[in-house]
């Protein structure tokens, strides 16, 4: 198998088929060897009617249900870890990503990279959605000492050594494309063209991406906690300097500070006791889920290929 093609499918029914058609094409220009596999993550639409037909009607189509909605990565993983190509591509179904562009992060590929990243310069998104995103991955790579690039996302293209090292790795919050970044493999970066979702809006709510960027922090870097150290250790010579200066206030000038600084107090150590105890809670709570070795996902049913499940 030459390429594979992995995309995960959730809220794109309509763009399915133009997806497949634009594929085909584009795929069968480079070789007549490839596939590409539709990963359908529970979508409310009932995308899976349309994913059976298109595999029934096409061999090279791979059709894979989960039995529930396990979220993007994990659905890509799903897509992965079934990917028989030498060449692995990974993008999005929404049609944001031109299927065309593939042309030329395969062509850059073939020149001795082991990654190929699809930078999207003209993002479709609205200004306040990049500049977040901007903010995170700023954020991101102060605590995590790990250089990111915010333009650019799932849609990439790796070889098959590159694409088995990720999948094994089997933790339980996991991002594509910023664990692809961490393994530290060659790579490169192609300019490539956008267009405005086929339909609808992103199911990424602002909680989700929240929640993704708390996933994202806690899971590849201990920072938060050696911070959570750092600002405690702080506010305690803090205080001390603080309760010493009320004292010698107190004696000398004959002032009492009053229950409003006593309580101001009170309510910022406990606050900030309260944020580290919490940000320790997550952590534990990752090392928990992780504990368990539940599979990253399940296969409810899977068309024109004998599943590759992986625990």
């Amino acid at each position: 198998m030459k390429i594979s093609v992995v995309v995960p499918v959730y809220g794109c029914k309509s763009a399915l088929r133009e997806l497949y058609e634009r594929l085909s094409s584009t795929l069968s220009d480079i070789t007549d060897d490839y596939e590409i596999i539709l990963v359908n993550d529970a979508c409310p639409q009932g995308s899976w009617e349309v994913i059976e037909e298109i595999s029934s009607a096409d061999s090279k189509v791979v059709g894979i249900e989960l039995s529930r909605n396990f979220g993007q990565s994990k659905a890509i993983t799903a897509g992965l870890d079934n990917a028989s190509g030498d060449y692995v591509v990974v993008m999005d179904c929404d049609l944001q990503d031109r299927p065309e562009e593939i042309k030329k992060i395969y062509a850059k590929i073939t020149e001795g990279y082991d990654v190929v990243f699809a930078m999207r310069k003209d993002r479709k998104d609205t200004g306040f959605k990049k500049f977040v995103s901007r903010v995170f991955y700023k954020i991101y790579e102060k605590l995590s000492g790990f250089n990111y690039d915010p333009d650019i996302g799932n849609y990439s293209i790796c070889t098959k050594d590159v694409i088995k090292s990720f999948c094994n790795m089997r933790e339980y919050h996991r991002e594509y494309s910023t664990y692809i970044c961490w393994m530290g493999y060659r790579q490169a970066f192609v300019d490539v063209e956008t267009d405005p979702r086929k339909e609808g809006k992103s199911s990424y709510t602002f909680l989700k991406k929240v929640k993704l960027a708390e996933e994202i922090l806690t899971s590849q870097s201990d920072s938060l906690l050696r911070l959570s150290a750092y600002i405690g250790f702080f506010l305690t010579i803090i205080a001390f300097i603080y309760i010493i200066f009320l004292v010698i206030q107190y004696f000398v000038a004959d002032i009492d500070p009053g229950w409003t600084s006593v309580i101001a107090t009170v309510l910022l150590v406990g606050g900030m006791s309260m944020t580290f105890n919490g940000v320790a809670g997550i952590y534990i709570a990752n090392t928990f889920m992780q504990s368990k070795n539940r599979p990253l996902y399940i296969i409810r049913q899977i068309r024109n290929k004998e599943p590759n499940d992986r625990l």
